[in-house]
């Protein structure tokens, strides 16, 4: 009887170890940059890319103040259940004056999965979804257009459970405010332009 407690004790303590240390690889694993979690290998991240640039790569100078300063054409894949609507940010980190935001494009419709070059300059685009205000400003994209040296443009995008529903020309801060709770999941194309 002393053997059989033993034995079934033995078995018990090997059964929390498997599960332990056995369980399924990437149970919790890291989203987008890390901020937003997801259960199962199921769900991908969500990934922005550019067929004008690579991640990390030159921005060419078309899309800058050098060139027609228009905006690149952008493509997202990934798209996390329950997405209601996509939030675009574009800003510089390194401008001398502190972050310049180039780009607020919110209320995306969440069946976009790309916007094409040269998103028209209007509160309300064709592409849809609400042009916010950049630090110039106005209402649409500015391009790259350092005053020295390289510099980092980070396009920004947000898949979100809502619409936001703000006039257009909200600044940034108060875009970032409203999704603040809602957001599914983000990801980051980062170019750089030098003049």
């Amino acid at each position: 009887m002393k053997f059989q407690g033993c034995y079934w004790i033995g078995a018990l303590v090997m059964l929390f170890a498997l599960a332990a240390c056995g369980g399924d690889d990437g149970d919790v694993g890291e989203v987008g940059n890390g901020e937003n979690e997801t259960k199962g290998d199921a769900t991908m991240a969500l990934e922005l890319t550019s067929s004008a640039f690579d991640h990390e790569g030159m921005i060419p100078a078309k899309y800058s103040c050098d060139g027609q300063d228009i905006s690149p054409p952008l493509i997202w894949e990934n798209v996390p259940e329950g997405t209601e609507s996509f939030v675009l940010i574009c800003d510089d980190p390194d401008a001398p004056v502190g972050t310049w935001v180039h780009w607020v494009l919110f209320d995306l419709p969440a069946e976009t999965r790309s916007l094409p070059e040269a998103v028209a300059a209007e509160p309300q685009p064709p592409v849809g979804g609400r042009h916010g205000k950049n630090s110039w400003g106005r209402l649409d994209y500015g391009g790259p257009c350092p005053p020295s040296g390289a510099h980092r443009y980070i396009f920004k995008l947000y898949a979100i459970d809502t619409t936001l529903n703000l006039s257009a020309g909200a600044k940034k801060q108060k875009v970032l405010d409203a999704m603040d709770g809602h957001i599914l999941d983000q990801t980051t194309l980062m170019g750089k332009y030098q003049r």
